[in-house]
């Protein structure tokens, strides 16, 4: 019964990993649409433009490690 517990336990948090990372994804993904409409902006906040950029690695950042999370150890 334990070990049953245990997969679904172990089901659920792979479920929570995979829709956090659709949302980081789709977050990415708008920003990187936002900073490119700004870019075009001839009066473009600079400031603003670097703190969407950094936003944007940093979320590069967590999608690659919740990638690396999901993907089995080949070594293991």
């Amino acid at each position: 019964m334990a070990d049953i517990e245990g997969e679904d336990n172990v089901d659920r948090e792979l479920f929570r990993n995979m829709e956090k990372l659709r949302q980081l994804r789709i977050e990415h993904r708008d920003l990187d649409e936002v900073i490119s409409r700004l870019s075009l902006d001839l009066h473009i906040d600079e400031l603003q433009l670097k703190r969407l950029k950094k936003r944007k690695l940093g979320l590069k950042d967590q999608i690659a490690r919740l990638e690396s999370e999901l993907i089995p150890d080949l070594n293991a």
